[in-house]
């Protein structure tokens, strides 16, 4: 059974980039502070209760060319996390994040930016997530394909084997498009509270099945590079009127920034 590399945030970022860099994933400890979790877990709260529990993502995706059994059943979704927490916001800005954007993505590209968002409360009786790819959408690149897109998950509450943890597959980011995992190639993710798992775009992954009586609460953060199409419309999830009002470092990672000649827009007559 392999495993998934393990590291401390007292340990320098280029330990848990190596791991990244070698083996696809890497699960850092004690980074999220008890006090930010319950920040993030209060502002997303409301947000929460009112997700369907049967969501109709899949009829959704499925209409999209996608899987019609992508998304697992008994399990809370919610995106737009830039604009419904200013906790979260602090997961974008952190600096282990943008120490492996900057190994990663930055080789290919001008600047990053923030990919997808999201927040998934994963209850019992959801099942295994089929493996796959965070670079998947781009099928024009062959496979394994150049850095992409890094990906994280922080975890709220802990996370097990039983509960759901996500499943990934190391060493996989640099596996060919032909080459399936077998199940003794595929790791669960085990990790406590205030720890994070990074995995490279091209890392096969997955959420578990949760086999447990406990819900298990993360949040999904990735990036992608400056010059490709974000999965999520943060312009219409963060509009102009909000992003105004944050940060100029947080308003350019959302993509308010030009990459080299794309992305310019007429602002209109000055008053």
């Amino acid at each position: 059974m392999p495993s998934i590399p393990l590291v401390s945030a007292n340990s320098s970022p280029t330990d848990a980039i190596a791991a990244l860099e070698r083996d696809g994933c890497v699960v850092v400890t004690d980074v999220l502070a008890g006090s930010a979790r319950q920040a993030i877990a209060r502002e997303l709260g409301p947000h929460l209760e009112k997700a369907d529990i049967k969501t109709s993502l899949n009829e959704k995706y499925a209409a999209d060319g996608g899987p019609a059994d992508f998304y697992p059943g008994n399990t809370k979704r919610i995106t737009a996390l830039a604009a419904k927490s200013e906790a979260f916001r602090a997961l974008v800005t952190h600096p282990l994040m943008l120490s492996a954007c900057d190994a990663i993505l930055s080789p290919n590209c001008a600047s990053y930016q923030v990919h997808a968002t999201s927040a998934l409360v994963v209850g019992p009786g959801a099942t295994v997530q089929m493996l796959h790819r965070e670079e998947d959408s781009f099928q024009f690149f062959k496979v394994p394909r150049p850095n992409l897109v890094l990906a994280s998950m922080w975890a709220i509450t802990d996370f097990t084997a039983a509960n759901g943890g996500t499943h990934l597959v190391p060493g996989s980011h640099r596996w060919p498009g032909d080459r399936v995992a077998r199940e003794h190639e595929v790791a669960a993710a085990a990790m406590p509270a205030g720890s994070v798992l990074l995995w490279m775009g091209g890392t096969l992954h997955g959420a578990g099945a949760n086999v447990s009586d406990n819900w298990r609460f993360g949040v999904f953060l990735s990036y992608s590079l400056g010059w490709l199409r974000q999965e999520e419309n943060q312009y219409v999830d963060t509009p102009l009127e909000l992003a105004r009002t944050m940060p100029g470092q947080l308003r350019d990672l959302l993509g308010y920034k030009m990459h080299s000649a794309l992305g310019f827009f007429d602002p209109g007559p000055r008053p």
